[in-house]
């Protein structure tokens, strides 16, 4: 089943019920055209996976931080690899949305752009080497010092980030590594969404959490 629409949702009470059971925080983001349907249908926190400055208005085509929360959305990724925006781009969204009281998670390709996004005080950021995304190897035992890098630059510059890490990761062992490389939560996709059965998928992956 593909993983939009109905597939979305499917996968979004799969994993809101596995959460639940496991004790574990987590959130989804979903396509864009899912993203009101999952607010609605879930229990769990929903956010968009991309985000733009502006406010509510004639600006067709992009995703402004009002209709995320007009649907029940509580924030938004920035800055995904797959979606890179200007500095300047990341400021402005990243104050719009705190300004509505959304959570911006914000994303970085490396240590060096960890640490200046820290800036920002956001409190969530997640490092995701684009070249390990939707790959087979993790960032946590593949270039484990971008985790632990990452960790102790955003920690120098805002304490209070909670430090995630994405691309490659597909299993307990890669979580746990995470975990001892002092990351606090895992960015997922290709694992559960290009999964045969994305419920075992998502029970190996909570699986590694401490």
């Amino acid at each position: 089943m593909p993983r939009l629409g109905a597939g979305a949702t499917q996968i979004g009470k799969t994993f809101e019920t596995r959460l639940r059971a496991s004790g574990v925080a987590g959130a989804i983001a979903p396509a864009a055209p899912d993203l009101g349907v999952l607010a609605q249908r879930l229990g769990i926190p929903v956010v968009a996976q991309h985000a733009d400055p502006y406010e509510a208005g004639p600006h067709t085509g992009y995703v402004v931080p009002e209709a995320i929360a007009a649907v029940g959305g509580r924030g938004s990724l920035l800055n995904h690899s797959e979606h890179p925006l200007l500095p300047r781009t990341i400021a402005a969204t990243f104050r719009r949305l705190e300004a509505l009281g959304l959570v911006a998670i914000l994303c970085a390709r490396d240590v060096a752009r960890s640490g200046r996004l820290a800036r920002l005080r956001p409190r969530y950021l997640a490092v995701e080497p684009p070249e390990l995304i939707g790959g087979t190897r993790s960032v946590s035992t593949a270039k484990p010092s971008v985790v632990s890098g990452t960790v102790a630059a955003v920690r120098k510059v805002s304490p209070r980030t909670h430090v995630l890490c994405g691309a490659g990761i597909h299993n307990r062992h890669d979580v746990r590594r995470a975990f001892e490389l002092g990351a606090e939560g895992i960015l997922v996709s290709s694992a559960v969404a290009r999964a045969d059965d994305p419920a075992q998928a998502i029970d190996e992956l909570l699986a590694g959490f401490p």
